[in-house]
């Protein structure tokens, strides 16, 4: 298992919530589109993060897989993290259950773990720093 990817799922979970990036396409062109998350769990050496396949986060993932994501931890400067989304739900039985009970906890709704909406997604091609006020940026290794 990946000591960078458990760096982030420990900044990630460390805090209550993160922001993720995605594109959205509008008339206008491709616009950024941000938005706070707070699930990220290790499986299998991978990263999952849960959302909704009625969300327009999932829609634009879809239709364009490059995101940030970036969460700031007082005392200990910021992570960023972007890479290609790889929409293929791989996660078992215990992620989902836990991906369903922290949705849940949030205030959304599900039928149970196993809801057909409930997704979950990891980056692929992934790079990600810890950065500091001081402007550095210190590459963790995914």
């Amino acid at each position: 298992m990946s000591q960078g990817k458990e760096t982030i799922v420990s900044y990630l979970t460390s805090i209550p919530a993160w922001y993720l990036a995605t594109v959205e396409e509008t008339p206008e062109g491709a616009k950024p589109h941000v938005r706070p998350f707070s699930f990220a769990m290790m499986q299998d050496g991978d990263i999952q993060f849960c959302t909704a396949t009625t969300k327009d986060c999932y829609r634009e993932m879809a239709a364009n897989p490059f995101v940030e994501l970036t969460a700031w931890k007082p005392g200990a400067g910021w992570v960023i993290m972007r890479g290609k989304v790889n929409l293929t739900d791989t996660a078992d039985a215990a992620t989902r259950e836990e991906g369903f009970k922290h949705m849940v906890a949030l205030g959304e709704t599900w039928e149970s773990a196993d809801d057909p909406a409930l997704t979950f997604f990891t980056i692929e091609e992934a790079e990600a720093w810890i950065c500091d006020i001081d402007g550095s940026w210190n590459p963790i290794e995914l």
